[in-house]
């Protein structure tokens, strides 16, 4: 959010909204959120979390998958936020379709920010390995980041940051990138 305020962001795209954990910081500190999201009735929780928190009418939903075109605008966000999205089980050609889009519909300027569990994590290479640094444990494929793949997906942007953070009781080892458009 510091970024976020920073930089002068008012209108923000989530990718992978979820539940609606940072969705509802970013409605909190009054910015324009559209929360994009596979799960419709994620986005619909999400939609009562706000209505409840008098915050409704600063959020857009918008149920769609990431691995096709984005049914959004070109340049028609300040910034773009995704807390582990890209580490779906998402191939490494379908990460870089969706850096592209990511690309298209942030303005020139706007920044990038997005988390993902990386190579240091004590679960890379354990369980099922489906390749292209892609391992399924309980039954959930996680894409396991590396530096180079970081990089790869930073083409068309500055990389401005990429610090590595523990989360959670594994605890789980991720990146957080940061990125502005060029």
């Amino acid at each position: 959010m510091e970024l976020f305020e920073a930089a002068g962001v008012h209108d923000l795209l989530e990718l992978g909204a979820g539940q609606g954990r940072d969705t509802l910081l970013f409605l909190a500190a009054g910015l324009l959120v559209t929360a994009l999201d596979f799960a419709a009735d994620g986005l619909e929780q999400i939609a009562r979390k706000a209505r409840a928190a008098g915050v409704a009418g600063a959020i857009s939903s918008v149920p769609a998958d990431v691995r096709a075109p984005l049914p959004l605008e070109t340049a028609s966000f300040d910034a773009c936020y995704s807390h582990m999205l890209f580490s779906m089980a998402l191939a490494t050609s379908e990460l870089d379709a969706l850096a592209a889009e990511v690309q298209r519909v942030v303005r020139p300027g706007g920044l990038v920010v997005y988390t993902v569990r990386n190579t240091s994590d004590s679960h890379f290479v354990a369980g099922i390995d489906h390749g292209d640094g892609m391992f399924e444990m309980g039954g959930f494929i996680v894409h396991f980041f590396d530096r180079d793949l970081i990089e790869r997906l930073a083409r068309g942007f500055e990389l401005v940051d990429v610090a590595e953070y523990e989360e959670g009781r594994l605890p789980r080892r991720l990146f957080a990138v940061t990125m502005r458009r060029r």
